[in-house]
């Protein structure tokens, strides 16, 4: 999807290829691309075909390059979609400047340039197209602020599901918020790198107020980052107390399933013994309706699963303890 974009009495307006203002400046909005939508920019445009696949490649690294007639930036900006499993990701975006026309290119979309496109960022102006980029890149630092804030919150709200009930729901979502956190991490380093380009480099003439907007965005970016290693510590940790909570769970999960199996070979061993050409006990009784085998099993029986119970709750370590306790207190 191509939209126009032209700034009238500082506002930007959605016009038609056919109406737009070949003296004004000029804002191609490229979202969701297409690749019949990427050959007809490159085309009309004059972009290079290796430039263009760098701009639409999803794992882009952010950067910046001088070509003969245009300038190539390429940022990462956050993209939220709830409807997918890691609803928080990064996309890279492409600019392409020209003299008198910038180009946005995204093969997805995000709500940095929806924000631009809806005149929600204040003082934007066309007529710089340095200081466009650095807005671009501040209000992708304050929404990748907003969306670690959101993820924290969510981080938290998992962990106390989990307190209550260790689910693989919960995990699975724990995991892909360490995945978001993880494509955080990654493109706000590479943006910051991308920063210090624009600063050290002559590519893009930036003015007094624009190193001034630079030295902000740097801030917020670096603050960003921090809070990202943050985050993604903190998650790290909390998966790995819960799966040190299911390894002590398993292990009294089996400590009790081998004290009855152990249980239930005695009862094997007497039964197969009994099963071989051995006379069974009380089998020498007269009487029919004699209960006294009946008996010797209940009270065997009785007998074992007492010595199972007193086996599965008889901890020395607890009593040791204990003692130890109730040595510190006198």
């Amino acid at each position: 999807m191509i939209k126009y974009w032209q700034q009238i009495d500082g506002q930007l307006h959605n016009v038609s290829k056919e109406n737009v203002d070949m003296e004004s400046r000029l804002w191609v909005d490229a979202r969701k691309v297409t690749q019949a939508e990427a050959k007809q920019i490159q085309a009309e445009y004059g972009i290079d075909q290796e430039a263009m696949m760098d701009m639409m490649d999803p794992d882009e690294l952010s950067r910046i390059e001088d070509w003969d007639d245009y300038n190539i930036a390429i940022m990462r900006l956050p993209v939220f979609n709830p409807n997918t499993s890691v609803a928080y990701t990064t996309a890279p975006v492409g600019l392409v400047i020209f003299e008198n026309t910038i180009i946005t290119i995204c093969w997805t979309d995000c709500e940095v340039l929806r924000d631009i496109s809806a005149n929600r960022i204040k003082g934007l102006t066309l007529d710089d197209f340095p200081a466009f980029m650095i807005r671009i890149l501040a209000r992708a630092d304050t929404m990748f602020l907003r969306y670690l804030k959101e993820i924290n919150r969510r981080a938290n709200s998992i962990q106390n599901e989990l307190d209550d009930q260790i689910e693989n729901a919960e995990l699975i979502q724990l995991l892909n918020i360490q995945k978001s956190l993880t494509f955080f991490t990654t493109s706000l380093k590479s943006n910051q790198l991308l920063l210090e380009k624009i600063r050290k480099t002559r590519i893009l003439k930036i003015d007094s107020d624009d190193k001034e907007w630079l030295d902000d965005v740097e801030v917020d970016n670096r603050q960003a980052m921090e809070m990202a290693d943050t985050y993604s510590q903190i998650t790290e940790g909390i998966m790995d107390a819960f799966a040190n909570v299911i390894s002590n769970n398993m292990n009294e999960v089996m400590k009790k399933l081998t004290v009855i199996s152990l249980v239930l070979m005695i009862v094997s061993a007497i039964t197969s013994f009994w099963g071989m050409n051995i006379r069974l006990p009380f089998s020498k009784s007269v009487d029919t309706d004699d209960w006294h085998g009946l008996i010797f099993i209940i009270v065997f029986c009785a007998v074992s699963a007492t010595f199972a119970y007193s086996i599965m709750t008889y901890n020395p370590f607890k009593k040791l303890f204990n003692r130890r306790k109730n040595k510190g207190r006198k």
